[in-house]
This record gives structure tokens, C-alpha cells and sequence, in this order.
């Protein structure tokens, strides 16, 4: 039997917020430090930049220590290079302070090339940024909304589905549904199968006794690939216990633990990439492993 109801005044779920506001604080606190740096770094490179307002051309006569050494109109200056050094007796622009002729630069000096760095590193930590926040916003707004929907009965049972590093709990319906929702302690003591209310379509929000279980993406009508758990027919309270021991802070951050291994990878190509030497790969394994964690919350990872 089919019946419609309205939900009632059940508000969002302490645990899956707290886990998303954690993960998205920390983000946050990443990326201000992020932008923070690569502000102050162009900063002082366009201050650099700034003054070099009169131009000439010179000749490359020499390297040192991964510098130019160039001359023109019988002034020589050494310029840090941030790739490799010309050959000498190239021509090349040279931007000089006019007040300081010392204080000269050529294309392909290091301070262009921090220069750029920093402004992209801004630009990339204003995106993540607003990514985040648009984000979360959509998360919390749209949930809520889906919960506020009339609801059906459904008989469903609990499933957790492993795909590489992150586990997430689905419901079963009897039709060949899977609903993805936030895990929570109570889910896991269902019995199997159970009657609850679904709120929604495309994204179902489902109601059990004092519990509202919010979707943690659409709904699927083929089977999540990955290695299935399924949960018992009738928990008892072993499984209670094992249930509030997951639901714990410690172990779900341990859990979550496991998307970090990329992270230094990830990282090292970066710096590769970028050539951004050992702060590089500072800046993006932080990035990296932020994102992880803040992805593995969004997503509903289940703990158990």
C-alpha cells in the first residue's frame, strides 16, 4: 500500500553537517592559507615589476649559477633565471629600474615567473573557494527541500557498496532502486527488509523512526559498481554497537584517511608540472588532501 504524507519538523542531520562543516572548514582554512601566500609572493613580485619602466637591448655574455649575465651600453647585471640560461651573445629586451640601471630583468627571469605562479595560485584559490561554497549551499538547500516533499512507502534494505578507497551506504528497493544517503548510526540497525517513507525523485530523502536519512546523490537505477556489504537480516546488538562505535569522530576520520594516499602523488606531479620546487608540492598535497577529505564528507562515506 501506497500512502502520502507530509514530512514532519525534522530538521537536517547534526552528523552528516558536522562532517561536511568540518571538511569544508578545513578546505577553507587550506585555501585562505594558500591564497594568503601566493598574494604576499605577488605582491612583492609586482613590486619588483613595477619599477622597471624603461627598456633597452642587451647581449646574454655569460651564466652564473643559473643567472644571465647580460650587457648593454656598458652596464652589466646578473638576472636569475627561472629556466635555462640563453646562449651567450643573444639578443634580448632587457626592463630596467631607470633609477637603478642595477636592477634589470629579461624574459624569463625568475620574478616573471613568480610572478605568474602567485597570480594563478589567487585565481585558482578564489575558484576552489567559491566551488566549495556553491557546493555546500546546493547540498543543504536542496536536501532540505527533497525532505519537505510528500512521502511514499517504500520496502528497502541496507547495502554498502566499496569502490576503491570509500565506502558509502545505499538502500535496496524492491523495484531495483538504489538510494544513496548519509550514513548514519540508526541505518545500520534496520532490519532487512524494512517499510520506510521516501521523500522525493531524483534525489529520495528516507524517513525512519526519529531519523531523517538524506541523500547523498541521485538515485540509481543500475546497480553502484564496487564490492557489496549487505546488512543482516535482523541486527542484534553487536551490531548496534559496532554501528555507534563507526559513527564515532576518530573512526570516521581514519576512515576518510585512506583517500589521503594520492594526495603526495598528486602533489609531486604538480610540482613537476609547475616546477614549483618543494613549496609546490607543499601547496598541492595540502590542496589534494583538503579536497579528499571534504569530497569523502559530501559524498556520504560510510565508516563501518
Amino acid at each position: 500500500m501506497t500512502v502520502t504524507v507530509r514530512p514532519g519538523r525534522l530538521g537536517l542531520p547534526a552528523r552528516p553537517v558536522r562532517h561536511i562543516a568540518f571538511a569544508t572548514v578545513l578546505v577553507l582554512v587550506v585555501i585562505a592559507v594558500l591564497g594568503g601566500l601566493s598574494l604576499a609572493s605577488y605582491r612583492a613580485a609586482d613590486g619588483i615589476l613595477r619599477v622597471l619602466t624603461a627598456r633597452a637591448t642587451g647581449t646574454v655574455t655569460g651564466a652564473s649559477a643559473g643567472a644571465a649575465v647580460v650587457t648593454w651600453a656598458g652596464s652589466t647585471v646578473t638576472v636569475a633565471m627561472s629556466g635555462s640560461v640563453p646562449p651567450v651573445g643573444t639578443g634580448t629586451q632587457i626592463a630596467y629600474d631607470p633609477a637603478d640601471p642595477a636592477t634589470a630583468i629579461i624574459p624569463g627571469a625568475a620574478v616573471l615567473t613568480d610572478a605568474d605562479r602567485s597570480r594563478d595560485g589567487v585565481i585558482f584559490a578564489g575558484f576552489l573557494l567559491v566551488l566549495v561554497l556553491l557546493v555546500d549551499g546546493w547540498l543543504l538547500v536542496s536536501r532540505w527541500w527533497v525532505a519537505r516533499r510528500p512521502g511514499v512507502e517504500l520496502v528497502v534494505r541496507r547495502i554498502s557498496m566499496r569502490r576503491g578507497l570509500m565506502a558509502r551506504t545505499w538502500l535496496e528497493t524492491e523495484d531495483s532502486r538504489w538510494i544513496p544517503v548519509y550514513f548514519d548510526p540508526a541505518v545500520v540497525t534496520l532490519p532487512a527488509p524494512t517499510t520506510v517513507l521516501a521523500h522525493g525523485n531524483r534525489l529520495i530523502a528516507v524517513e525512519i523512526p526519529g531519523t531523517m536519512l538524506y541523500p547523498s546523490g541521485r538515485v540509481r537505477r543500475v546497480e553502484p559498481t564496487g564490492r557489496r556489504t549487505d546488512s543482516p537480516a535482523r541486527p542484534d546488538d553487536y551490531t548496534a554497537g559496532r554501528a555507534m562505535a563507526a559513527a564515532r569522530w576518530r573512526h570516521q576520520l581514519r576512515v576518510d584517511a585512506a583517500l589521503l594516499v594520492p594526495a603526495p602523488l598528486i602533489g609531486i606531479l604538480w610540482a613537476y608540472l609547475d616546477d614549483g620546487g618543494v613549496l609546490g608540492w607543499l601547496g598541492a598535497t595540502a590542496v589534494t588532501a583538503a579536497l579528499a577529505l571534504w569530497w569523502a564528507a559530501i559524498r556520504g562515506a560510510d565508516p563501518t
